[in-house]
Formats: C-alpha cells, structure tokens, sequence
C-alpha cells in the first residue's frame, strides 16, 4: 500500500535541499541524506558539511556537490543560496545542538524552510528565541523527531484519539542504550565527544540526546500536556559531565501519571525505545526494536495483535506505509515519513494552498517543550528529585 497521494506528490518537482553539518564522520548527516531521498521528494544541491571549510569542502566533493556550491560556513550558504535564482528551499541542519539557533535563524530569515534535528536548541534561552523566528518568519519549521513517523506510533495515536483506551491513566516510556557504559567520550570518538559536552550538548546528557525522543514519542502519541516532573539524574561513569541515566516520575494535566527511563549505560540494550499506555478501557504497546507491530489489549479481554497495514489497522497508518503487510518498514522509513511529510507542507505552501491537515510532524513548538523538560529534569535532580513544573 502506498503513501496517500504519493504518485501525485511524486510529480511535483524535487525541493531543492541544503545541508549544515553531516560531513565526514558524521551518522546522522547521512540518515537525513537516506531520508529525504527515499520518496524523492528532495535533490541536495548545497551545503556547509562542516565547521572546518577543508573538511567542509572534502566532503562536498564525497558527496558529488558542485564546488561553487559547497560553503565554507552556514551563513555564507544562507546569504549566497537565497540570492540564487535556484538557490535552495530548504535546509537540513544537522550539526551538534549549540549550533541549531544561530544556523536556523540565518535560513528562517531569508525564507527558507528548516528541518532541524533535535533537541530544538541547547538551552531554553535559545529555544524560545527559535521560536520566535520561525514564528515571524514565513518558511516553515520541522523538527525532526524520527520517532513519530512510524505508522504503529501513528496507530497509537489514533486510536487514543478515538478513545479506544477510555480515560488515560499510566504512560510507561523508556530508551536504554548501551553504548556509553565506558568513558568512550575520552578515546575521542566523535559522535560521544559533542554529546558529553556541555558546551555542545547543553545541560542535558541522556536526557537531551535520547530522553528528549521518549518524552516527545509520549506526548505525541497519548496528545497529553506534561504538567510537571520529578527526575533523578546520573552520570555514572567516572569523569563525565552530563547525565548518562535518568529516572523521571511525571505528571500529566487531566491526572495522568507517567514514568521515563532514558539510559545510556544499560549493557544489552542497543535503542530499546518502548512505550506502554494503559487507560481505563485498554493499553497498548510499542517496541522500537519490532515496529511493524502495535500491542492492543482491551480490558477483560485477549491481547490482539496489530500489524502494519493489517487488518485492524487504520488510516492514520496506512497513509505513512509504503509497502504491504509482512514486509518490514524500520528506521530510515520511518525518518523518511517526516521528511515527506515536510515535502507535502512546503510543496502546499509553494502553492499558495493550506497544508492538508492529514500531515503531521513535530514543530518548533515541540522543541521548545522538549528543551524545557530536559531543564525541568536538570533542575529537579539538582534539588533531590523535587517536583517541577514546566
């Protein structure tokens, strides 16, 4: 089953797409590259690789970009490309989280549109000033929380929506990892350096790099307001300087209670992102590890299974699934789906017409929240674990 409309987005001409950050070396540069050419709704055609203009220049070249076209710093490209006849639509920023604001606000000011990885920002300070420059300008702003395009997450969410769980009581989310379980930041391995630096990273360790997805993924699916937290912040291993495990307790409006778990010390654990919701009618479960499979268990009653474009199965998914029943959809599908979903709001606006409202991806407003809860995190642990409001 294909994408809704797909074969008619299919006909609208490539978005010229810009890069900053995802040079050599870099993981996530080349998943946002994977995405945004999976649907092909997107031709790169410029970047600025990397914060060294050698680097920045190699790495256009690996990438087949025409040199005059391959800058030497995010604001050059910004200045010189919205100049340009065929100068870019959009931009991917993709670089370490201290460099988001700056970057972003260089493309946002001169219209053009930003898909930003997250956290928003490495501080809330920064985050709300985003905020304000996405709101005054007329591009548009995505946020690219990978984890809310999986057609089961969507799934969830509408059948939440549709009160199928009745009343939501418990949300369980959860994302161990394993990777950081030695000091690996002190080999200088590149993707662990930048994420144990304050100075990059901003005051959250496994709470901004992965605590930030499982509260997003919460709030995304179950569509509740976090009210206020409790968390207890660690940074086990001996030396570093932003947490590597956190346990938070959390408070939704309407009476909610929920408990996240992020970690980057959990031997055995390789991205183990789950999300358990239980209401007064139902639960359900999703497993990162397993994501063609959505959990359904109505009170009193046998769990069912739910399978991607399956029976049972809704709309929400199906118009995010590309293939049918029993042939896995995984990862990079699932980022794809965001930057489709971008394709179809920039390519509505290009036209002058709304953004159908079928189309979701997470927004600057996201970010903002998803920053101010790893504050809230930060400051609550530092006062023992006292309850906190966001």
């Amino acid at each position: 089953m294909a994408i809704e409309g797909k074969d008619e987005q299919a006909r609208e001409p490539r978005i010229r797409l810009g890069m900053v950050g995802g040079g050599a070396g870099a993981f996530i540069g080349a998943v946002h590259r994977m995405a945004a050419r999976l649907d092909d709704q997107f031709d790169l055609v410029a970047g600025a690789l990397s914060s060294t203009p050698e680097k920045a220049i190699a790495s256009g070249r690996d990438l087949g970009l025409d040199p005059s076209r391959t800058y030497g710093s995010y604001k050059e490209m910004a200045i010189r490309e919205a100049r340009l006849k065929d100068g870019i639509e959009a931009v991917s920023i993709v670089t370490p989280n201290h460099v988001h604001y700056e970057a972003a606000k260089e493309f946002l000011k001169r219209g053009i549109h930003v898909i930003c990885d997250k956290p928003l920002t490495s501080n809330l300070a920064d985050a709300k000033k985003l905020k304000k420059a996405a709101d005054e300008s007329d591009a548009l702003f995505i946020l690219t929380h990978n984890y809310t395009g999986y057609p089961m997450v969507r799934q969830a969410r509408e059948m939440i929506a549709n009160g199928d769980l009745g009343k939501i009581r418990v949300v369980q989310v959860e994302y161990p990892q394993d990777w950081l379980t030695e000091a690996v930041e002190q080999t200088g391995a590149k993707q662990a350096v930048w994420r144990t630096d304050p100075a990059q990273s901003g005051a959250g360790g496994s709470t901004g790099d992965i605590g930030t997805h499982a509260y997003n993924l919460a709030a995304f699916v179950t569509g509740l307001t976090l009210e206020s937290l409790a968390a207890d912040l660690d940074s086990f291993v001996e030396g570093r300087r932003l947490d590597d495990n956190a346990h938070v307790m959390l408070r939704y409006e309407g009476g909610a209670k929920g408990m996240l778990w992020c970690s980057q010390v959990a031997p055995g654990h390789e991205n183990g992102l789950k999300i358990r919701v239980y209401g007064t009618k139902g639960g359900i479960e999703w497993v990162q590890a397993d994501p063609n499979y959505l959990w359904f268990t109505p009170f009193g009653e046998p769990k069912r299974l739910i399978t991607r474009n399956g029976a049972g199965s809704g709309a929400a998914a199906g118009r995010v699934s590309r293939i049918p029943s029993g042939h896995p959809e995984g990862y990079l599908e699932a980022f794809a789906t965001i930057y489709t979903e971008a394709a179809r709001a920039i390519n509505a606006v290009k036209k002058g017409g709304a953004i159908d409202k079928a189309v979701i991806y997470p927004t600057v407003d996201d970010g903002v929240k998803g920053v101010a809860f790893v504050e809230a995190c930060v400051a609550s642990s530092k006062k023992n674990g006292a309850w906190v409001k966001l």
